[in-house]
């Protein structure tokens, strides 16, 4: 009895390497098969561990269709016989830290389980990532990550800046083959300033398939209630991709939710932020040499990395006593929350893309959105974000004179709003012209039926 999966796509136009996932009847224990599709040609699958066993076998391909496609599932696959270009490909790391390095097809990626140095190049996540189209590197230097996550654990409230640069994760291989390698990194937030958010524990699913031009993920964190920005917040987080270009440059120089964006200009917080460093730098008499490294290092304030200003206010990093940290956090917050809603900072709606990089502090805030997009618009290169539930605001910067850009789901004053557990689908390519289309296929998988053929 053979098996045919018949795979419908309710959207128009063509679908590149889709990752497909099917069961089918039997236990079959051999870890990769061929498929054979109706002209012929043969498209790898993998076993999965996930939903395999009694009476049924699942398997992950991935495809390129237009419309509708139909595979037959044939035989077993040696793994030996495989050529370089039908499967993932492993190369040595760049990055001390580096687990794995995987060449997709589509991307070549460094997946990277961090040091708890405190430093940028500390951080865990992805911190090398190029298309292999042309390419072109988003993160060359490796001090910053696509993939961290921030609030509320790490907000002036809490004391506690930057996990990436503060834990070191332990990272599960879930599933490793040529169509899927599916991650689980495992983290200890370390503890700040508010109670309800001490002792938590976080879980971070990434699937990266063969070809396929986006990668997805997961955040799981335990169950936390805290306030930030005078809002309660519950299960929601900021999660937070960082790209470089180098000073002048910018890889991204455009932004634009799905159906238009609603969004403020300007940074209120990060201006407060920064004077109470300088304050701090030049007033505090907590004394110690981690306040003079810090002062060494925070001497030319307009040029120093942006994560020096968070870690001054690091309970982790210990350069201010606790009763200094809140009363100077205290003031940081009160003048920022007045000064993000006075009614100067209007809101702009807006039908085309923002160039963020003309804004007041490089900064916008937007409102709610599921799919977004950052892109460049000379060369039509696009970063391209699905949520399976939309995040309550974002935190877009597109800084021209550091070449540093973000794409954070937060609101004002580091107020956390993607709900935990959500699926996050990131495409990158040259989709600036089309990126709404590749957006809802994000969103909108296609529909995979499974029968026997007698």
């Amino acid at each position: 009895m053979r098996q045919t999966v018949t795979i419908v796509d309710p959207l128009e136009g063509a679908r590149t390497y889709e990752p497909i996932t099917f069961a089918v009847e039997g236990d079959l224990v051999e870890p990769l098969w061929w498929a054979v599709r109706e002209d012929g040609k043969r498209v790898l699958c993998q076993r999965l561990a996930a939903g395999s066993g009694n009476g049924r076998t699942t398997f992950i391909a991935t495809i390129s269709f237009t419309g509708t496609a139909r595979l037959t599932l044939d035989c077993p696959c040696d793994e030996g016989s495989l050529a370089d270009g039908q499967r993932i490909g492993e190369l040595p790391g760049r990055e001390p830290d580096c687990f794995v390095r995987l060449v997709t097809g589509a991307f070549d990626l460094e997946l990277c389980s961090g040091t708890a140095q405190g430093l940028g190049s500390s951080k865990w996540g992805i911190r090398h990532f190029r298309s292999t189209a042309d390419g072109f590197e988003l993160l060359p230097s490796g001090n910053n990550a696509i993939g961290g996550f921030y609030g509320p654990f790490f907000t002036p409230e809490n004391g506690l800046i930057n996990p990436p640069e503060h834990s070191i994760v332990r990272i599960e291989v879930v599933e490793r083959g040529p169509v899927l390698h599916h991650y689980r990194m495992h983290g200890t937030i370390p503890d700040g300033l508010l109670f309800e958010l001490k002792g938590k524990s976080f879980a971070i699913d990434w699937r990266f398939t063969h070809n396929t031009p986006f990668f997805q993920r997961r955040y799981l964190v335990d169950d936390f209630q805290t306030v930030i920005n005078g809002r309660s917040v519950t299960n929601k987080i900021t999660v937070g991709d960082e790209f470089e270009g180098g000073q002048g440059r910018l890889v991204f120089d455009r932004f634009a939710a799905y159906g238009g964006t609603r969004y403020r200009v300007g940074d209120p917080y990060a201006g407060e932020l920064v004077a109470m460093v300088a304050d701090t730098v030049a007033t505090s008499t907590a004394g110690g040499p981690k306040l003079e490294e810090f002062r060494a290092q925070l001497a030319d304030i307009e040029s120093a990395h942006w994560d020096l200003y968070w870690r001054l206010f690091c309970a982790w990093e210990k350069v201010l006593g606790e009763d200094e940290l809140r009363k100077r956090l205290a003031k940081v917050r009160a003048v920022s929350h007045v000064k993000a809603d006075l009614p100067e900072r209007a809101w702009f709606i807006y039908g085309r893309p923002v160039d963020v990089s003309a804004v007041p502090h490089e900064t916008i805030f937007a409102g709610p959105a599921n799919k977004t997009v950052e892109y460049h618009e000379e060369s039509g290169r696009a970063m391209i974000w699905w949520t399976s539930q939309p995040s309550g605001a974002f935190q877009i910067v597109q800084r021209r004179q550091s070449g540093w850009v973000n794409w954070g789901t937060n609101g004002e004053n580091e107020c956390p709003e993607l709900p935990v557990g959500v699926d996050i689908k990131t495409a990158y390519g040259f989709f600036a012209e089309r990126w709404p289309q590749v957006a809802d296929q994000l969103e909108t998988p296609p529909v995979i039926t499974v029968a026997a053929v007698t």
